[in-house]
């Protein structure tokens, strides 16, 4: 025994001496180490940081190509200022879209809210803060109408939304005589792209707080659990005890306030409003959702993959751009990015059920 507690090491033969115990708890550490190093580059790891490496790889391509350009800090200070509000708008529609539903009224709620803010502040002498009130409440209570329409009276999502967006443009070439509004209060502008952090504008803070905040609604909160189980399944949610109504709807209300925050967030970098140019944001936004629901948590909706996509679009678009492609390869990149990001999430989306049932 004395000479057992005082050896240095064990010997050569401890796993029998200790016993089988011994010998599988350090057989278990083995294995759980190599266990560890196999999960971190699985399939579903790499699966995960795909879009991260895809985004690395389109930066570099176009930073060989476009050297003097492209890989230059006042390039990547545009392209991450610049698209803080598709960030926004795009973080907003991932909401309903984790319920089950669509909200194709999102860039027409943003045109709305922008137009709001300028004709009142800069026609009818509103001050700048109740003018943004004003725009937020407008595109809340289209959010509001939306919902309702969809979960009271059970008309499909795609179908309510886009009337209620094509309503709202109406709404917004009349109060601006589908005229361009310019003149708005210096301080939305000051507050969006005139101060900068770090030679960022704060806009780009702003849509990083958005995706933070997002994220952790969905990872730390009931509330965030309850969109997940909604969109999952809503019988089975309603089953469950969850109030698959309200949470829809407030989905939808959500969706329109945050529509309304980016179209201030737009007012402000425009100077003003038009009556048109909102639109252009619709088919970058779902392009972004979907794309970004195959990373960082492949199959799900997700604010950090959503993040991901919006910036991974812009690299690939503004670096078309500096090689002098038409205007028309844009449409072409964002219209072909959202068909092949639908297709990777519904993948991604079978594979995780599959896998879920064999486990059972």
């Amino acid at each position: 025994m004395e000479s057992e507690s005082g050896s240095g090491a064990p010997p050569a033969d401890s796993a029998e001496q200790d016993g089988p115990d011994h010998a599988a708890a350090r057989s278990g550490s083995t294995s759980t180490s190599r266990s560890l190093a196999a999960r971190t580059f699985s399939g579903g790891n790499l699966e995960r940081w795909a879009l991260v490496f895809a985004w690395a790889v389109v930066v570099a391509i176009f930073s060989v190509a476009e050297p003097s350009t492209y890989f230059t800090s006042g390039n990547f200070q545009t392209i991450f200022g610049s698209q803080a509000v598709l960030l926004m708008l795009a973080l907003g529609l991932v909401l309903p879209l984790t319920t089950g539903d669509f909200d194709l009224s999102i860039a027409s709620n943003l045109s709305l809210s922008a137009m709001l803010i300028a004709v009142l502040n800069t026609e009818h002498g509103v001050g700048i803060v109740a003018a943004i009130l004003i725009g937020l409440a407008a595109s809340t209570a289209l959010g509001a109408l939306n919902g309702g329409l969809v979960v009271l009276i059970g008309i499909d999502s795609f179908i309510v939304t886009l009337g209620t967006g094509t309503i709202a443009l109406g709404v917004v070439q009349w109060i601006s005589n589908s005229n361009d509004i310019t003149g708005i209060s210096g301080g939305l502008t000051t507050w969006t792209i005139g101060n900068q952090f770090l030679g960022f504008p704060l806009i780009f803070y702003y849509g990083i707080a958005a995706t933070l905040i997002l994220f952790y609604v969905f990872e730390f909160t009931p509330l965030g659990r309850r969109l997940l189980f909604v969109g999952r399944g809503r019988t089975v949610s309603r089953l469950s005890g969850l109030r698959v109504t309200r949470i829809r709807w407030g989905s939808f209300i959500m969706c329109g306030f945050i529509a309304g925050v980016a179209g201030a967030m737009y007012a402000g970098s425009l100077g003003g409003a038009d009556p048109a140019s909102g639109q252009t944001f619709l088919l970058p936004a779902f392009a972004a959702c979907f794309l970004g629901a195959t990373a960082i948590q492949p199959g799900r909706f997700n604010a950090i993959g959503t993040f991901i996509a919006v910036y991974f679009l812009v690299s690939g678009i503004t670096g078309l751009q500096l090689l002098g492609v038409q205007n028309f390869v844009q449409q072409l990149f964002y219209g072909g990015a959202l068909v092949i990001a639908v297709a990777l999430s519904q993948i991604v989306r079978r594979r995780g059920g599959s896998s879920r049932a064999t486990r059972a």
